[in-house]
């Protein structure tokens, strides 16, 4: 069994689990050599030996303990039918919705057969991959897809999103709900397919308003991990609600996750203490730290050691690795981390 899945059936090493989000990426040559073979970022996503070949490069170069399914959170509302797609320097773009008819627009109808092919490549990957490395799957959230939805694109604040869901917010959660339906499907279909463990990221939930938190953000939450409980009831869920602050208390004892993504914003001895003992906690190593390198980067791995105690945790970075950190670096990080006692 892998040492990411030892943790969370309660066999602590003397060093924690190690990978990092987006490990399979732009700061790899060999990446970005398959990569330029596609004319679409999408039609990469949907290619399976492809996919199996660009998850399990950083596990080729580096002492990783678990591979992350190569893939994107905006392959859900492609398959919902929005036309979505990914212009250099700009990022994702997609269609215009209107809120209040988007199932006019979207259907679940063929949502399983677009994502098939990454079902397919979880396949593949699952059966390269050793047993001793965990596969990790992953979706956005409701939240966090629906921002993209209904902004049409990448944003800072996404304000022409959030004035909708304020303004028609009956409509708004009618599309939270369709979101959670749609989510649910596609995390059950992975851990069909060979996933370990599951990472549900809300990029944005540090957007989301104190009031509303607990239903824009918690309740739709809560619905994915009770349906993906009740088909694997012991299968670990890492929740991601990055830049909530201190409402990572609140989900982390209420949503169900088995464990919680801390950003590099949140001091770690605080989130040790605070939050309930049976949750791992993960991260959260600033992504800068590591293009930085060298001792300030050996200090930063230190003190997250440090502060952590002898609480269980995952070693991650605070959000994904950044295209331009050195591969050296990423070598001497693993080091570093495989030294803890």
């Amino acid at each position: 069994m892998s040492k990411l899945m030892d943790l969370f059936n309660g066999k602590k090493d003397s060093s924690p689990p190690i990978w990092f989000m987006r490990q399979a990426g732009r700061y790899l040559p060999e990446y970005r050599q398959v990569r330029n073979t596609f004319k679409t970022f999408l039609d990469f996503c949907y290619t399976p030996e492809k996919v199996v070949e660009v998850t399990l490069q950083p596990l080729h170069r580096f002492d990783f303990d678990a591979a992350i399914i190569f893939s994107d959170i905006l392959v859900i509302p492609d398959a919902l039918g929005q036309k979505v797609s990914f212009q250099e320097g700009k990022g994702p773009v997609l269609s215009s919705l209107s809120l209040c008819s988007f199932q006019k627009e979207l259907s679940l109808d063929r949502f399983l057969t677009r994502l098939a092919p990454v079902y397919e490549a979880i396949q593949g990957t699952r059966e390269t991959l050793s047993l001793s490395k965990a596969l990790i799957g992953f979706s956005g959230t409701p939240w966090t897809l629906a921002l993209y939805m209904l902004e049409g694109e990448g944003s800072r604040d996404f304000a022409k999103a959030k004035k909708q869901a304020f303004e028609q917010e009956d409509c708004f959660l009618h599309l939270l709900s369709f979101l959670t339906q749609a989510v649910s499907t596609h995390l059950i279909e992975q851990i069909k397919a060979g996933v370990d463990v599951i990472q549900l990221f809300d990029t944005w939930a540090g957007l989301c308003p104190a009031s509303h938190f607990d239903k824009w953000i918690l309740k739709p939450t809560q619905q994915i991990i009770r349906c993906v409980k009740d088909y694997a009831p012991h299968l670990p869920i890492l929740g991601f609600p990055k830049g909530v602050g201190p409402h990572v208390v609140t989900y982390g004892q209420l949503s169900g996750v088995s464990g919680v993504s801390l950003d590099s914003s949140i001091p770690l001895s605080w989130a040790s203490q605070t939050l309930p003992t049976q949750l791992i906690l993960q991260g959260n190593l600033d992504p800068l730290a590591l293009v930085a390198g060298g001792d300030s980067l050996k200090r930063e791995c230190e003190v997250i050691h440090a502060q952590m105690g002898d609480r269980p945790y995952i070693f991650n970075l605070g959000h994904g690795i950044l295209p331009q950190t050195p591969i050296p670096h990423v070598e001497e990080c693993i080091k570093w981390v495989r030294s803890f006692l």
